[in-house]
């Protein structure tokens, strides 16, 4: 393959790749207008998960060494099982409870990044910790001060935003291998 054609297919790939990204980009935006939905569909997926998890535990069980270690693998393929049970055939109670547990963890994280920035030298990204620790707080603390009406939009809005920005991700990253690529058949046809 010469490197007129392979400029070409990775031109062609980078292309498909920008629909990609364009389509994944639009989908987080519906995701992001349409949060309780988006919410209500990643409790769902998150309690499938939660049933494959199951099944696994209780196979891993029957391959356990002592009676101790098959009695615990039971108890949590069971407690999965439940959990994930619980999301699928009540996922309105599941993004509530889903969206505390988010706002906790959010508020957790915003600590842990704050000890982390006082404990990283001066310089080395010190301010990035304090900075991502405080809009991990102010988030942890909106969602938790809002709960329950902030089920309504939390999770929706941020598994949307991350979609959204994948995809703008992946739109710019294409876009330059594109453009660079082409860089490099106009370089060669001039040389």
């Amino acid at each position: 393959m010469n490197t007129e054609t392979l400029s070409q297919e990775v031109s062609r790939h980078a292309g498909w790749s920008i629909f990609m990204g364009i389509l994944t980009a639009a989908v987080g935006a519906a995701m992001i207008i349409y949060p309780l939905a988006t919410a209500t569909a990643s409790t769902v997926f998150f309690g499938a998960a939660l049933l494959v998890a199951a099944a696994a535990q209780l196979v891993f069980a029957f391959t356990s060494d002592t009676a101790g270690q098959f009695f615990l693998k039971l108890l949590l393929g069971i407690l999965y099982g439940v959990a994930g049970l619980c999301l699928i055939v009540l996922p309105g109670i599941g993004v509530v409870t889903l969206t505390a547990v988010l706002g906790a963890m959010l508020i957790t994280e915003a600590v842990i990044e704050t000890v982390l920035g006082f404990s990283a030298p001066a310089g080395a990204g010190r301010g990035w910790f304090f900075l991502s620790g405080l809009f991990s707080m102010l988030l942890g603390v909106l969602i938790i001060a809002q709960w329950p009406v902030s089920s309504i939009w939390a999770i929706g809005t941020m598994v949307g935003a991350g979609v959204l920005f994948s995809g703008i991700t992946r739109i710019v990253t294409s876009s330059w291998v594109r453009s660079e690529v082409r860089q490099l058949q106009r370089s060669s046809a001039a040389a």
